[in-house]
């Protein structure tokens, strides 16, 4: 196996670097500290300012071909692989602005890869090149309140064909992105055949657009009590809503199968950005235990700091090489193989990466959790990505199944 990152992702990866920390994370601030001056009901808007300081950066990408970097191993794309992505993520991870800025963005990466491969032509015509372009955002409408949406066959969300048009109604939560005024597309998870169906065959998915009458934004959901203005997790409910019978994507029970086409880059990508928060929090921990003095002496003389400091090194490389490897399994094996290395990723790296973070607060004391270092916010994602896409314990229990089922092999 090579993990070692290409030539051309290496120049990219440069330039990137560059990018990010002379000018994107630099205008975090800014960006961020145009929504704190909105009132509640005016939270949910991308003031003149920040559409400014986005389009700027944007635009600086674009012109540097730093753009949809997550297109890998495609014709469309920058002739570069999965592995070499992982590089260029991690980095990615170091600012909350900068996945937006290349176009690298979820949950777009994910519903622009289920456009481009189960999209109709008419579906890619309206939305895939708008958000290939970076002119719209998007959502994906999967989990539901009502029930336990880890098991997504309990998905109750019902679509009923009526002639012409697919007739929705239900609730959806944690619509990450339906929050942002950019969003043109929702892609929704219904259950559209009945019983005498297999459980994996009786959903399907839908391109639709947010503005249909019926289609109501009940409230942002809060994580910790934070709203992610202006991006939001909204709770979404349905009311009859009509849509066209070409709506549908690519076929009739066919939800499951989309949902791991797009579900397996999607937890990786967000692995990689995790491994760069965690590199992030570990310099931030090291610069404060060398420049903070306590008792008389500087903070990594104290106690067990350094014992903390280099634990979290070896962590951090640990799951870095485990990405690595399931992004090689990605580009070298199919994608039933390489999905139990996708879920043991999906467990240990947000995991390292929030062990680190929580070391860096804790020798901040009370600034790390506070807003003047950019900790408590890389917490607060890094708490809720152990629930997203698929929580802890079913990629363990996925891991235990392949690992059982191997002994079960050598009876």
């Amino acid at each position: 196996m090579d993990f070692t990152i290409s030539t051309k992702a290496s120049n990219i990866l440069e330039e990137i670097k560059s990018l990010i920390h002379n000018e994107i994370i630099p205008s975090e601030s800014e960006y961020f500290n145009e929504t704190k001056k909105q009132n509640y009901s005016q939270r949910f808007i991308i003031t003149p300012r920040q559409a400014e300081l986005l389009e700027e950066l944007k635009d600086k990408a674009r012109k540097k071909n730093l753009w949809n970097l997550w297109l890998t191993n495609s014709t469309k794309g920058q002739g570069i692989n999965t592995v070499d992505y992982a590089y260029l993520a991690e980095e990615m991870g170091w600012s909350y602005l900068a996945p937006e800025v290349f176009n690298c963005s979820a949950p777009d990466t994910g519903n622009m890869e289920v456009l481009e491969r189960y999209g109709s032509e008419k579906h890619k015509e309206k939305w895939l090149k708008p958000l290939l372009d970076g002119k719209i955002r998007s959502a994906y409408l999967m989990t539901e309140p009502d029930v336990s949406s880890s098991d997504a066959t309990n998905i109750s969300f019902r679509a009923e064909l009526d002639g012409n048009e697919w007739v929705l109604n239900g609730e959806k939560y944690w619509a990450s992105g339906a929050g942002d005024p950019r969003c043109k597309l929702y892609i929704l998870m219904a259950c559209t055949e009945d019983s005498t169906k297999p459980r994996h065959q009786r959903h399907s998915q839908f391109a639709i657009d947010p503005d249909i009458k019926g289609i109501n934004i009940i409230r942002p959901m809060e994580v910790f009590g934070h709203d992610d203005a202006p991006h939001g997790h909204m709770h979404i409910k349905f009311e009859n809503v009509k849509v066209p019978k070409d709506s549908l994507i690519f076929g009739r029970g066919r939800g499951f199968e989309i949902a791991q086409g797009r579900l397996g880059p999607g937890r990786i990508h967000h692995c990689m950005r995790a491994i760069g928060q965690a590199e992030y929090a570990l310099k931030l921990l090291c610069k404060r235990a060398v420049s903070r003095t306590a008792f008389g002496q500087p903070l990594a003389k104290l106690g067990a700091n350094k014992d903390i400091i280099a634990e979290r090194r070896i962590a951090i490389e640990q799951a870095r090489l485990l990405c690595l490897k399931a992004a090689w399994m990605m580009d070298n094996g199919p994608i039933k193989e390489a999905s139990v290395w996708i879920s043991k990723i999906k467990v240990i790296a947000p995991r390292v990466a929030l062990e680190t973070v929580d070391e860096a607060m804790q020798i901040y004391g009370g600034t790390g959790i506070s807003q003047d270092t950019p900790l408590a916010k890389m917490w607060l994602g890094l708490r809720t990505l152990r629930f997203a896409d698929g929580p802890d314990a079913v990629h363990r229990m996925v891991i235990a199944r392949q690992e059982l089922k191997k002994s079960s092999n050598e009876k």
